[in-house]
């Protein structure tokens, strides 16, 4: 057993202490992705049953939504113990689910219902995925990030992965009522994995120089993360490399909604080709995540993960200017999202590891939340206005291919950003 054990260490490079801490971070990734993967098929549906011409103002309800969330979780994080942040936080939003779950069961079909539910889960996605990412990046040092970030996020898409197989299977015998209940269970769980986590790491404590105190509220006004990114030119090029990437992400979408309301006109089809695309994407994530995303942050630094995505979906935007389609569509939605998940998601986590504690948890959820959902709903009606003008997609298209080569550039600069303050951050430590 003790052999199995090292070959495992030596394969995904773990210290032998690191062991409980690993399972609990990817127990806590598994079980918050399953719930949301398992809902995000019926966020999808809601969405094209709204109307794929309204989807700008979906974009443009759910930034605002957030942004009104911005002082309540800033308060939240300035008021109680860092620790008490995400359990609370996920309570709040568990009951959320189970309003959702008796209006869906009251009455399926109505369609306010549908919209407030995809503002809701788009702003649920963003924030609980986020403060998970907070937790670790407080939790685990500069290079414990590199070398365990990829792994741990394997366990996020294992959940992406589990989530809408179960979603395609329940979604018949349960409705879409039932999916939330079970949803909400998963996220009540993840709530244990967080804690247990939390006590690893104070049997443990980090190497002098580096700030953790979770027992302390991080103090401050609500609005101190917004302050700190337009302060601060590091976090402000997160900020723009999150806006290059929501931008990205949105003119793909777009073309989503269109192709799949054209293709497939059943709302339970819908959810289930939905499903199909989430499980494709989940299972090359894992195997990135698990055997290339340590080597290659660890040997060639975070930039190579912040910059390779953004340059193949340069070319993929101009492959579906020349043809598309919805094979060629699915094929470079998959690889985006794989990519994002496998590679640019931990990178983008790294970046944070050198901060100090407040701007990992409240300028990293104002990036994350305001900042993610601002560019939607701004690429969104810049998308919808490219439409409107004429029905030429292959533009908007070749505007994605720009976008995305700024977003690569942003990428590169931010790691070599990193490199320098872990590199301050090392020299502090030996310091003490």
């Amino acid at each position: 057993m003790g052999r199995w054990r090292r070959r495992l260490e030596a394969v995904f490079n773990l210290e032998a202490e690191e062991w409980p801490a690993v399972l609990a971070g990817l127990a806590l990734f598994y079980l918050l992705f399953t719930g949301y993967f398992m809902l995000r098929p019926v966020r999808e549906t809601m969405g094209v049953a709204g109307g794929v011409d309204n989807l700008q103002w979906l974009f443009t309800g759910t930034f605002v939504v957030t942004l009104a969330c911005l002082p309540i979780f800033g308060w939240l994080a300035s008021r109680v113990q860092r620790r008490l942040i995400l359990p609370w936080t996920y309570g709040f939003f568990s009951t959320n689910l189970m309003v959702f779950a008796v209006l869906l069961a009251i009455d399926p079909e109505n369609l306010w219902t549908a919209r407030a539910f995809y503002i809701w889960l788009s702003v649920f996605n963003l924030l609980t995925i986020s403060l998970a990412w907070s937790v670790l990046a407080d939790l685990f040092s500069s290079e414990q990030g590199k070398r365990l970030f990829g792994l741990l996020a394997a366990g996020a898409s294992l959940g992406g992965l589990t989530g809408p197989i179960l979603g395609a299977l329940l979604v018949r015998p349960l409705g879409h009522a039932g999916l939330l209940v079970l949803a909400g269970v998963f996220l009540i769980a993840s709530i244990g994995a967080t804690l247990y986590l939390q006590r690893w790491r104070e049997r443990r404590p980090l190497p002098s120089g580096v700030e953790h105190a979770p027992s302390r509220p991080l103090g401050g006004n609500p609005f101190a993360g917004a302050t700190a990114v337009l302060r601060t030119p590091y976090l402000a090029g997160i900020a723009l490399f999150v806006v290059l990437l929501a931008s990205v992400s949105t003119f793909l979408y777009f073309e989503q909604a269109r192709i799949v309301s054209e293709t497939f006109s059943d709302r339970t089809r819908q959810t289930q080709v939905f499903g199909l695309i989430d499980a494709v994407v989940q299972v090359l994530a894992i195997l990135t995540q698990l055997f290339i995303t340590g080597r290659l942050a660890r040997c060639l630094g975070v930039s190579v993960l912040l910059v390779a995505v953004p340059l193949i979906m340069a070319a993929g935007f101009l492959w579906l200017s020349l043809a598309p389609v919805f094979a060629v569509f699915v094929v470079v939605m998959v690889v985006r999202r794989a990519g994002e998940y496998a590679l640019v998601r931990p990178g983008r986590e790294m970046l944070f590891t050198v901060l100090p504690a407040g701007d990992k948890y409240k300028a990293k959820n104002f990036i994350d939340t305001v900042v993610y959902r601002g560019g939607d709903a701004l690429s969104g009606w810049v998308k919808r206005a490219l439409d409107v003008m004429g029905d030429h997609p292959q533009v908007a298209m070749l505007i994605g291919a720009v976008i995305a080569l700024c977003w690569g550039v942003t990428g590169g600069w931010l790691g070599k950003r990193q490199r320098q303050a872990e590199r301050l951050q090392a020299n502090d430590s030996e310091r003490f």
